[in-house]
């Protein structure tokens, strides 16, 4: 016999309506890139979405049809994520940092039919018009005054003249909840990125698990600025999340440099925020040579790449801001993981305090984790063995766009991530490498992240990445590659003495080398593949 409960659909719309109908007068708050802010709230950006929601329609947008976007994190881009989505279209966000050809692969790859896009991206859209195939209108997102010309793409439509004209009058349609809602590409390190596509029921459940207490603790008394682009796994969900929530949403715009990250929270009272470590580098030294502090702040959330202890610590002790450290994945939708300590952690002093911290953490609702060896064999919960990483959960992705076989999507919905982890017996997974980064010296593995966050908190260095190289006696040795602080002298004998309590013995690098820039992919992370390229012919002055 069914349950006796109301058969209603979860929609991505239903998040919007709820925030216009019981938070309607709460801010979103969106900056230009010249640096302006607009100021809106929830019941204007529905009535807003709604009016879009139409205009797809007039324009033939149907169910499943796929529409791209190209912009940053600003309220039409909110906009078009309940817009499309409410009409059961697909919102695809594409990451304007990757290569061209990347861009013209996946716009073709998802079977995108319009492109929205900011003014600044035309020329970039110009040069690879004719290669978007499928693509029938182009949308530039500004007001008519802003509007610009091309002497190469026919037809341009002003997003404000094409939603100004539309009734406010409209209701969100019920459909299938498992209908498509939304597409992200992987970041395409090593070969074409693929798609992972959303559904309306998945976006929702992991909205709740995302704003949950003991994950980010979300709430309408919150001021949350999503510094993670909203082309990066849906920024990485908060803009679901914060809607649901009724927060006041502050969106940053293309300028996410430490001055003016600093002025948005200080301006705004923004008390939750999130971004790849990068950018909090860029923060803290913008922090240092002014003085200025973060009053307003109390938490962020950090993931995309591992968190350096001392930047953790830092946070804490300097800023009175706790850290949530967490992990994801495109695949996850994006959250897999968050570190929140269990009440047994209450009484433990401050050095066991980020001990913990440092872990990626526990698993949230919906979501399972286990690590096996090579062979497949399951490895237990000790906080000691290594192995690879598996994820499954109603927001997992169990395949990719157009592609029948996936290596990485195994029995039982499992899905293997490619990091290589330990699990403890509470459940707390830290991440070790990636699986094609890992260091195996002698048979035995070296954590290249572990060398790295370690190193990072040194007071001269403002980043570092390890990678393996051939050693005839060990097979592989770990080279520590470091940028200094500008400003910051340090030689390689005040590295090794940093480290030397730190890590294992035989952990310690066999050289350092110092270098102006690390390359950094598309989303920020640091790109080793071009590192082992550059060092492909290095070696070690033992060999």
């Amino acid at each position: 016999m069914l349950g006796l409960m109301t058969d209603k659909p979860l929609l991505i719309s239903s998040l919007i309506e709820y925030a216009a109908k019981y938070h309607g007068e709460t801010e979103i708050v969106s900056c230009n890139t010249n640096g302006s802010i607009d100021r809106s709230n929830y019941k204007k950006v529905n009535t807003r979405c709604k009016k879009l929601a139409q205009s797809l329609l007039k324009m033939g947008v149907k169910k499943g049809d796929t529409i791209g976007t190209m912009a940053w994190s600003n309220v039409r881009h909110y906009e078009l994520y309940y817009g499309v989505s409410g009409i059961g279209a697909i919102c695809h966000t594409i990451n304007p940092r990757l290569f061209p050809e990347q861009i013209s692969f996946i716009a073709n790859d998802a079977n995108d039919k319009y492109l929205f896009l900011d003014a600044e991206f035309l020329p970039l859209v110009e040069n690879l018009s004719k290669t978007l195939v499928n693509v029938k209108k182009f949308i530039i997102m500004c007001s008519k005054d802003e509007m610009p010309s091309s002497k190469i793409i026919d037809d341009l439509i002003c997003y404000e003249e094409m939603i100004e004209i539309e009734s406010d009058d409209f209701s969100w349609p019920d459909f299938d909840e498992k209908t498509a809602s939304s597409l992200c590409y992987t970041s395409g390190t090593t070969g074409n990125p693929k798609g992972v596509l959303y559904a309306h029921r998945s976006t929702v459940i992991h909205s709740m698990a995302a704003a949950a207490a003991d994950a980010m603790c979300i709430s309408a008394r919150d001021v949350i600025m999503p510094v993670a682009p909203m082309f990066h796994a849906n920024g990485w969900g908060i803009p679901y999340a914060a809607t649901m929530a009724g927060a006041k949403l502050v969106l940053p715009g293309r300028n996410l440099d430490g001055e003016s990250v600093q002025s948005l929270i200080e301006n705004e009272q923004v008390t939750f925020t999130a971004a790849v470590p990068t950018i909090w580098l860029m923060l803290f030294e913008y922090l240092e040579k002014t003085g200025k502090k973060l009053e307003s702040l109390n938490r962020c959330v950090i993931g995309g790449s591992a968190c350096p202890r001392f930047m953790m610590e830092k946070f804490y002790e300097k800023y009175g801001v706790d850290v949530i450290h967490c992990w994801g994945m495109t695949e996850t939708s994006p959250i897999g993981t968050i570190n929140r300590p269990l009440s047994k952690h209450d009484t433990t002093d401050f050095t066991k305090k980020f001990d913990l911290a440092v872990k990626q953490g526990r698993p949230v609702y919906g979501v399972e984790l286990k690590i096996t060896d090579d062979n497949g064999i399951v490895l237990p919960n000790d906080g000691k063995s290594f192995g690879n990483l598996w994820i499954r959960g109603p927001w997992i992705c169990s395949g990719y766009l157009n592609i029948k076989n996936s290596e990485t999507h195994g029995d039982d919905d499992w899905f293997l991530t490619g990091d290589v982890a330990t699990l403890d017996s509470d459940g707390y997974m830290q991440i070790t490498d990636r699986t094609k980064d890992v260091i195996k010296s002698g048979g035995e593995w070296i954590s290249s992240i572990e060398i790295e966050n370690f190193a990072a908190g040194h007071p001269a260095i403002k980043e570092a990445a390890v990678i393996g190289i051939f050693h005839p006696k060990w097979d592989e040795r770990p080279l520590l590659i470091l940028v200094k602080n500008e400003n910051s002298e340090v030689t390689e004998e005040e590295i090794f003495a940093f480290l030397k309590d730190k890590i294992a013995s035989w952990w310690m690098p066999n050289a350092i080398e110092f270098i102006d820039a690390l390359p950094h992919t598309a989303t920020g992370k640091i790109q080793k593949l071009e590192l082992r390229e550059k060092f492909k012919d290095y070696k070690f002055e033992d060999i």
